[in-house]
C-alpha cells in the first residue's frame, strides 16, 4: 500500500484516507439520483442512466487512484447534465441520442488534448486566482442547488422567495447545518461524515428519508441496453450531422462540453 500510493510521502495515513473517502462519497452521491431525475426529462430511462451513473464514478475513480495516484473522485457533474436536456435537447430540439453522441465526441476531443500535452499547457495558461475562483464557483454552485431543493430559497414568477418554516426538509437541512457547524466546531473526527449519518437517520422518522421512489438494481439493469451503445444507432451518431442546417450547433454543443 505506502509502495503504491505514497502515503508518508504525502504526509497521511490509510485511516485518514478511508475517512476522506467515505466523506467524499456521501458529499458526492446525490448525483446518483439527481442526474437520472434530470436526464430523464429527455427521454431516457431512469434505472438506465442511475446505473450508468455508478459504473461511470467508479470506473472513473478507480482510474485517478490506480493510474494517476491521486485523491479525487470522479462523477457526472451538475451543470453539463441541466445543458444537456434544458437547452440541447428541449431548446434545440435534439434527440437526447444526438446530444449524447455530441458528448461523446467531446470526451474523444479531451483524450486527444491529453494524450498530446495539450491539457497541461492550457491549465499552465490559466491563472492560479481563476483556478481558485473555479472551485469557488463549483461550491457556490452546489450550494445554491441544495438551497433550492430544500425549499429554502423558491422563485415565484422569477421572483426570488424565502420559504416559510412548514416543510419538514427544509427543518431536516436546519438540523443537518446545526449538527455539522457544532460537530466542525468541536474538531470532531469525520464532522462531515457523521453529520450526513445523523441527517441521514434523523430523516427517517420525519418521512424525508425513503427508497419509496427509488428502483431495483434488477430494473435499473434491464433497462441499461436502451441506453448503453445508443450512440451507435440510428438515431445516434449517424443522424448527428445528417441536417447541414444544425451543424454549426453540434459543433457549438461539442466546444461548450469541452471547456466545461
Amino acid at each position: 500500500m505506502e509502495r503504491w500510493f505514497h502515503l508518508k510521502e504525502n504526509g497521511t495515513q490509510i485511516q485518514t484516507e478511508i475517512m476522506a473517502g467515505l466523506t467524499t462519497f456521501f458529499t458526492m452521491a446525490y448525483i446518483i439520483v439527481v442526474n437520472p431525475e434530470i436526464l430523464s426529462q429527455a427521454g431516457m430511462e431512469w434505472g438506465a442512466v442511475f446505473l450508468a451513473t455508478i459504473i461511470a464514478s467508479i470506473v472513473g475513480t478507480l482510474v485517478m487512484g490506480l493510474f494517476a495516484n491521486v485523491p479525487y473522485a470522479q462523477a457526472p457533474g451538475m451543470g453539463l447534465n441541466a445543458f444537456f436536456v434544458y437547452t440541447v435537447c428541449l431548446g434545440l430540439g435534439f434527440r437526447w441520442q444526438q446530444t449524447l453522441s455530441m458528448v461523446f465526441l467531446c470526451g474523444l476531443i479531451n483524450i486527444f488534448v491529453t494524450v498530446t500535452k495539450l491539457r497541461q499547457s492550457i491549465i499552465r495558461s490559466i491563472p492560479a486566482s481563476l483556478q481558485n475562483a473555479i472551485g469557488g464557483g463549483i461550491g457556490i454552485f452546489v450550494a445554491y442547488i441544495g438551497l433550492l431543493n430544500v425549499g429554502i430559497l423558491r422563485f415565484d414568477s422569477g421572483v426570488p422567495t424565502l420559504a416559510t418554516l412548514n416543510q419538514p426538509s427544509l427543518w431536516l437541512f436546519l438540523i443537518g447545518l446545526a449538527l455539522t457547524i457544532v460537530l466542525l466546531a468541536k474538531q470532531v473526527k469525520g464532522a462531515i461524515l457523521l453529520s450526513i449519518v445523523l441527517t441521514t437517520l434523523i430523516g427517517i422518522p420525519m418521512g424525508i428519508t425513503t427508497l419509496a421512489e427509488s428502483v431495483s438494481f434488477t430494473e435499473a439493469c434491464a433497462a441499461l441496453p436502451t441506453t448503453f451503445g445508443a450512440i451507435f444507432t440510428a438515431e445516434g451518431l449517424p443522424s448527428l450531422f445528417a441536417d447541414p442546417a444544425k451543424i454549426p450547433l453540434v459543433l457549438n454543443f461539442v466546444l461548450l462540453a469541452w471547456l466545461e
